[in-house]
């Protein structure tokens, strides 16, 4: 588990051990996530106004409900502010995927997005399972290749794309076929038969987001959890809101930029928020 050769939040590489558990073959659709609100009606996180004495210096437009946007930029801009790409939207939510106007009616088969921590729980546990762990997600990533770089193993692909991740120039100029969620399953699995673990969406795990570090990982520890609430809150943003690790990269990660379509790969996703590019699949 992790890596010592990418990012420095992976690191360091650590052996660790899992009970068996079965994992959904892709990650959760559209059409899956609307069997579970018609026969339910829960209504997500981003389909629900903010309360004002939460965010008691919010305008009220940033009050309605939405989500967060990605919208592509008009030609190169500096990566470092991905304040250029991505945009809160009121009205944008997993039925109205790009905000208003938008909509899935031809999506049935792409992952569901603009999901909450609270929202894929949710759903999980109406399916009788729950979310993977961190360690669970990463060992059903590399389908048996033990400390491989990706999925399908450690060369980067040829001519024959692996996984949904940006082709292009990123953020505004996405090579056909690039750019945007696509069909659970249009690219080959992984060893274990699972598709979309590289790219396409990133996907909530249930550990609270913590750095690795050697000393918690002496000794290949059995069934890990990850962190705890409080140590998962970032004390330098405005608002102080525990996070969670999400995994596998989506279809942003670009070779320039985000090389994150990788089974080591982690980053922290704060509770309440949910994204255009990001979804979950469920364990039992």
């Amino acid at each position: 588990m992790g890596s010592d050769s990418h990012y420095p939040e992976e690191a360091p590489a650590h052996r660790v051990r899992v009970d068996g558990f079965e994992i959904g073959a892709t990650p959760v659709t559209n059409r899956d996530f609307a069997r579970f609100t018609t026969a339910t009606g829960y209504r997500t996180v981003a389909e629900r106004a903010l309360d004002p004495a939460e965010f008691p210096d919010a305008p009220p437009e940033n009050l309605a409900p939405g989500s967060m946007v990605f919208t592509g930029t008009s030609g190169p801009v500096d990566l470092r502010h991905l304040s250029q790409w991505w945009a809160w939207t009121p009205g944008a939510n997993w039925r109205r995927p790009h905000g208003p106007g938008s909509t899935i009616g031809r999506l049935p088969e792409h992952p569901v997005v603009h999901i909450a921590y609270e929202d894929a729980e949710s759903y999980a546990q109406w399916e009788g399972g729950r979310l993977p762990t961190e360690a669970e997600w990463e060992f059903a990533a590399r389908g048996g290749l033990d400390g491989a770089r990706y999925t399908w193993g450690d060369e980067a692909e040829s001519e024959l794309p692996r996984a949904n991740h940006w082709r292009g120039e990123f953020p505004w100029r996405a090579a056909p076929g690039s750019g945007s969620t696509t069909p659970v399953g249009s690219y080959p699995p992984n060893g274990f038969g699972l598709y979309d673990m590289a790219g396409n969406v990133w996907e909530w795990t249930s550990d609270w987001y913590r750095a690795h570090d050697a000393e918690t990982h002496c000794c290949a520890p059995e069934n890990p959890r990850g962190g705890d609430r409080e140590a998962s809150i970032d004390r330098s943003q405005p608002f102080e809101v525990p996070r969670r690790v999400v995994k596998g990269g989506s279809f942003l990660c670009a070779d320039s930029y985000c090389r994150r379509y990788r089974p080591a790969a982690r980053r922290p996703q704060m509770v309440d928020t949910g994204m255009s590019h990001l979804g979950f699949r469920v364990v039992r």
